[in-house]
């Protein structure tokens, strides 16, 4: 048996370039929200007080984007500095850049070409274009004409850049409609935009709210001029209108770079306020919420510390990893998620407050806030019978959840053989509403059944149905919502089926 050797012998080195295709996988874990995010992060280390984000359409189609700032600008030194891969220029202590990447890895996420434009103040306009298919053996960058330059930092804006600012520019985005129906190009344009403010909305929220930003989104046709700017405004995920008795509460962990804060918040109820339902949904965005400069980088998610439970789902915590605190902590290139290190579990079990509070007592404070809540909330709504077999068993603890039960036999809902065309019967003897097996096949579209398909279908029949499964018998109003049910219902199946046999 060969005896370990604590030292691994060389004898020289070799150089070995990265292969140009490595450079593919740029920015693939960039979404369009995050893509934008990043090029704004720049326009705020830029200094800029306004950015403007506008989507570029030609005879119904998109066709391009822009992202323009009135930030300080770039020298011509500068922008090749911004322009090359890996370009690292001398960032500040608050600047949100990091890896000298970010602009080009957001870019070619999206787009196939990137141009630059920009004037610092006293300097020319200058520009530099990259395209996504370029020999990137030579990495050879393309100059921008000073005039082309002048005349895009000069197109009417919604904000000046005459002394300076920086225009950025996408030309054949990749995510847009490939289409020139105006109608689908106009609803995907519509999503995006709101996809857009709810995130930018809630990653600069801080920035936002303290004015140390303007983000702007607008649309311009090229023959039909620009539409009204639609203003990004901030979402701030702590922004409940009345905070919990006795919280939040500051927790301070130890840890080698210095003390640790958490600050943690208990949203009193659950809310229809966008504040609480982010995008994601809440459930998901219970946890910890990492801020960097007061740009918020991760939101939700407990490193650690506890799995997701949906009792949980009213505790959210801010945690700030400026200075010496952020070598704790390893950011994405596209500072869309923070990963803790080994020792940042262990030291938040730690914390303690002033009052000595632990994170174990903040957990527990959520869940029985939750189920206050909860048991508060449900008490207003409808008992309903107990759901049985064939539904979902994430279905049955939703409705468990959310809805108080009566002491009644449970309801099932299952597939039978009819032999009529009825899409559905209604057994009270044996609390079964029955749904006719000749549709099974059409409503899965090819899928698998089992005894719990078609989650949606038999949740929506569910609670349409519950309510005539009470009482001793049917009533006269019970008997002609069937029958109603009946005739549309079946109608629908019968259109679904026609549907699946012509897809055969």
């Amino acid at each position: 048996m060969t005896a370990w050797i604590a030292e691994v012998p060389t004898h020289g080195s070799v150089e070995l370039p990265p292969d140009p295709h490595a450079l593919d996988a740029l920015g693939r874990n960039h979404s369009l929200e995050t893509a934008l995010a990043d090029l704004v992060d720049n326009s705020v280390d830029a200094g800029a007080g306004n950015v403007l984000i506008r989507f570029i359409r030609n005879e119904g189609r998109l066709i391009g984007l822009y992202v323009v700032d009135d930030g300080k600008g770039m020298t011509p030194e500068g922008i090749d500095t911004a322009m090359t891969l890996g370009g690292r220029r001398a960032y500040d202590n608050s600047d949100l850049g990091r890896f000298g990447i970010g602009l080009k890895a957001a870019s070619f996420s999206q787009a196939e070409s990137l141009t630059v434009l920009s004037r610092a103040s006293g300097h020319p306009a200058v520009g530099r274009r990259w395209l996504h298919e370029q020999d990137r053996t030579t990495f050879h960058c393309d100059l921008v004409p000073a005039e082309f330059a002048e005349t895009e930092l000069g197109r009417p804006w919604p904000f000046s850049t005459s002394t300076s600012g920086t225009v950025i520019r996408w030309d054949r985005v990749a995510g847009f409609p490939a289409v020139e129906d105006s109608q689908q190009v106009t609803t995907f344009l519509t999503r995006s935009v709101e996809h857009l403010r709810g995130h930018l909305g809630l990653m600069f929220h801080r920035l936002l709210a303290a004015g140390r930003v303007r983000i702007m989104i607008d649309a311009e046709d090229i023959t039909a001029g620009t539409g009204v700017p639609t203003e990004v405004t901030p979402i701030d995920p702590f922004g409940y209108p009345k905070p919990a008795l006795g919280w939040p509460r500051t927790l301070i962990a130890d840890s080698p770079r210095g003390p640790l804060k958490i600050v943690c918040h208990l949203w009193p109820r659950k809310s229809n306020a966008v504040e609480y339902r982010l995008p994601g949904g809440a459930e998901n965005r219970q946890g910890l919420y990492f801020y960097r400069h007061d740009r918020l980088l991760h939101a939700g998610g407990w490193e650690g510390i506890h799995a997701p439970d949906k009792k949980l789902q009213l505790a959210r915590a801010s945690v700030d990893i400026d200075g010496d605190l952020a070598g704790m902590f390893v950011m994405n290139p596209e500072k869309s998620r923070v990963t803790a290190g080994a020792d940042f579990a262990p030291a938040v079990t730690a914390a303690r407050a002033d009052d000595g509070t632990t994170m174990s007592d903040y957990l527990r404070a959520a869940e029985e806030m939750w189920s206050t809540s909860n048991q508060r909330a449900t008490a207003q709504r409808r008992a309903v019978i107990p759901p049985g077999k064939g539904l979902n068993p994430k279905v049955v603890r939703e409705i468990l959840d959310e809805l108080p039960q009566l002491p009644a036999d449970s309801l099932n809902i299952l597939w039978a053989k009819f032999d009529s065309d009825d899409f559905f019967e209604v057994d009270r003897a044996t609390q079964t509403l029955r749904l006719n097996n000749r549709y099974r096949a059409a409503i899965l579209g090819g899928r698998r059944g089992g005894l719990n398909d078609v989650p949606l279908l038999k949740a929506t029949l569910f609670l349409l149905v519950e309510n005539v499964f009470q009482g001793a018998h049917l009533g006269a109003r019970d008997k002609d919502n069937i029958e109603l049910w009946q005739n549309i219902l079946t109608a629908a199946a019968r259109a679904e089926l026609a549907s699946h046999v012509g897809r055969s």
